[in-house]
């Protein structure tokens, strides 16, 4: 996914994708005490990094106001021009404006999510209801949306390039969704409803962060390890010995941690001890609870919606993506749901038998579902996770994500010795062109840590734009893999491999971005268009062409057989109805959430179990991401966690079309998906993108053959 920062409830087209705010190409001037500050001062690293080891937590705070203050002088001056709006001095105005403001939020927001402190998150607690007000100050300055308008009326005669088209009516688009049509009422409603969302969707996510951070299982005695794999010990231990426990080992709520747990450990009673901590974050009482957050952000988001003329915030909301409609929606994730919910009871009664052939007198529980799906897979096609890991170091899977890249877009990447970044354990890779030259940053935080929000993520401290002297993408990504011992490599699992492709494919959406102008850079699509890169990539980690050269032995070195190769591919369609049950569960939720009368939602456990019963949940699986803690649509997927399965429509048909050539690197193929995807940010309508690439619309063949749910 790709990193929200958004608090607001009218989304703009940048919203829903971490600093994607607009930047420009001329320098900032000076500050007021820029010499002490670094955030003001000019950032001398080679690449445009931020000045990382001068940051201190003291500093942001004056920099963000410092911030606000010129970008609102940048705005008056637009706003006031006495002469007639023109596109040059309104629209192009704009994009150029909030440089201070894009860079030193982008430098906040980001180590605000890595490597938090309660300094930080004080600061993000008070400036972010402060952001709020000063974009919607913008969004619904009349004098403003004026000059836009007219310009708008009249685009037509303006004689304006396409892509300088497409700017100006995503400009005109951003600003009447934000409610510059609105009575002055209505406005001032409006900018309440907002400062109130950035303040409750900052909470939220702090209190997601302070529940995972504030619970551990200790694994006290060598029966506590039972089943776990070496290196998942291994890990454990290190967690340990960091935290002061020597010799012991700790399981924490990261995905990768606690999943790992739940699928090894021989222990069914700490099973359903970490299962139960792990699905109850946000709804444990207390100061961190969001239950009430979640009811109070649906209903300002539904008044909000309503304002503007919507019955509900999920048509709000997807009136500017590709879906269009809830029912579009509602259709496409029912048309996966029934088939899934068959597959998935099929493979609870594989579960059910193997456990009762091992002589377990109970029905399968959700905390037993990851653990005996293991031993049917091992049973079934001779395979299990413990046997994979040792061929999936980290270190070889990001070149293998790099040498990807290179093969079908020419891109290369150079590691930067002794990178000086926000933590230790952050690298980074300058990005070369195919001629050589510097295309921008790569940067890489692979490991979990306590300061750190679970998940995985892309996110940018500078985005790619060519006013003026232009400016080369500075990109991250953001995972939480648990880390290797001392002198020994970090392993994955299958799936941490996979996204690690994923989140690198953004990562590939922003780095590769090639247009004018920032607020359509990179990422910033809808989010039902967003996911198409990133789920795309993941399609080459299987291919053998991949596999065959980077899955080697940490001990042996040598390549991951091609007998084990095998069983790999036969194996990538086990448990798929357990895994597209517990998303699309979770995505007609948000769906059901954000369609609902607000005064519905009071009782938010209650709204999710009786939404659960009315589709048919089975029993033994639970929603990926519960209401208390599902950061996407409280954030910037609201009423659109969807779109990764709309997205996955697309990729899987995107793939096939390496796949009809017998080339999987087909370079006439990536050539039309760089131009079209990867490089052209929203220059385009997204299905009149997909449909230059694919020469059609996609079709949902592709998504049920990938997920093994075709007839």
């Amino acid at each position: 996914m790709t990193k929200s920062t958004a608090a607001r409830i009218a989304p703009t087209r940048t919203e829903n994708r971490q600093n994607k705010s607009k930047s420009s190409a001329a320098k900032s001037p000076a500050k007021p005490g820029a010499s002490r500050n670094p955030l003001l001062a000019a950032w001398p690293g080679k690449f445009g990094e931020p000045p990382f080891a001068k940051i201190e937590a003291k500093h942001f705070r004056p920099a963000l106001l410092a911030a606000f203050r010129a970008h609102k002088a940048e705005i008056e001056k637009i706003a006031g021009n006495a002469a007639k709006p023109t596109f040059a001095n309104t629209i192009m105005a704009l994009e150029k404006s909030g440089a201070l403001l894009a860079r030193v939020g982008a430098v906040f927001s980001n180590l605000e999510a890595t490597d938090s402190t309660p300094e930080l998150q004080d600061i993000a607690r008070d400036m972010s209801p402060r952001f709020a007000a000063h974009e919607t100050q913008i969004l619904l300055d009349p004098k403003l949306f004026r000059r836009i308008d007219e310009l708008y009326q009249k685009r037509a005669a303006l004689k304006l390039n396409d892509e300088d088209l497409r700017v100006l009516e995503r400009h005109h688009l951003t600003f009447v969704r934000a409610g510059a049509r609105l009575s002055s009422s209505s406005k001032s409603r409006v900018k309440a409803i907002n400062a109130r969302l950035a303040s409750l969707v900052t909470q939220f996510m702090q209190n997601v962060l302070k529940d995972e951070q504030s619970w551990r299982m200790v694994l006290e005695v060598e029966c506590d390890f039972e089943g776990l794999p070496q290196s998942f010990v291994d890990a454990a231990k290190r967690a340990a010995a960091d935290q002061g426990l020597p010799g012991k080992g700790i399981v924490t709520l990261a995905r990768s941690s606690v999943e790992g747990f739940l699928t090894f450990s021989s222990r069914r009673d700490l099973r359903e001890q970490a299962f139960k901590a792990w699905i109850a974050r946000g709804a444990g009482g207390g100061d961190t609870d969001n239950r009430r957050i979640v009811s109070e952000v649906v209903s300002l988001r539904t008044e909000y919606a309503q304002a503007m003329g919507f019955k509900t915030f999920a048509e709000f909301y997807l009136e500017d993506t590709m879906a269009k409609t809830p029912a579009t929606v509602h259709d496409l994730m029912t048309a996966v749901w029934s088939k899934a919910v068959v597959r998935a009871g099929e493979e609870r009664d594989a579960l059910a038998a193997y456990a009762h052939g091992e002589g377990g007198n109970f029905e399968i529980a959700p905390w037993d579902w990851r653990y005996y799906a293991e031993k049917v897979r091992k049973a079934k096609f001779d395979l299990d996770e413990a046997e994979l890991r040792p061929y999936l170091q980290l270190d070889r899977m990001i070149d293998a994500a790099f040498d990807c890249a290179t093969r079908l877009f020419g891109v290369t990447f150079r590691e930067v010795p002794k990178f000086k970044g926000y933590h230790p354990d952050v690298r980074a890779w300058e990005v070369l062109s195919k001629s050589g030259a510097n295309a921008g940053l790569f940067v890489g935080d692979y490991f979990a840590r306590s300061s750190k929000r679970s998940g995985a993520w892309m996110s940018s401290f500078r985005t790619q734009h060519k006013l003026g002297k232009g400016q080369r993408p500075v990109i991250i990504n953001v995972l939480n893999f648990a880390k290797g011992a001392d002198g020994e490599p970090s392993l994955l699992s299958f799936d941490d491999a996979r996204t690690l492709f994923h989140e690198f494919g953004h990562g590939l959406h922003g780095l590769l971005s090639n247009v004018t102008y920032p607020s359509i850079a990179g990422t910033a699509v809808s989010t039902d268009f967003v996911e198409l890169p990133s789920q795309l990539y993941e399609h080459w980690l299987s291919t053998p062409e991949v596999l065959g050269r980077y899955a080697v032995h940490c001990e042996t070195g040598k390549p991951m057989p091609e007998e084990l190769l095998r069983r790999l591919k036969a194996a990538r369609n086990f448990n798929q109805g357990f895994a597209t049950v517990e998303y699309t569960a979770s995505a007609m939720v948000d769906m059901a959430l954000y369609a609902a009368d607000a005064a519905s939602v009071g009782d938010v456990e209650k709204f999710e179990a009786d939404t659960l019963k009315s589709i048919g949940m089975p029993r033994e699986i639970v929603m990926r991401h519960r209401l208390p803690h599902f950061m996407h649509i409280i954030g910037g997927y609201a009423a659109g966690y969807y779109s990764y399965l709309w997205s996955e429509v697309m990729d899987s048909d995107a793939f096939a079309a390496f796949e009809e050539t017998g080339d999987v690197f087909d370079p006439a193929i990536a050539g039309k998906l760089k131009e079209f995807i990867y490089s052209a940010g929203n220059r385009r309508d997204p299905h009149d993108a997909y449909v230059a690439f694919r020469g059609r619309p996609p079709k949902i063949d592709g998504l049920l053959k990938k997920r093994g749910l075709a007839a």
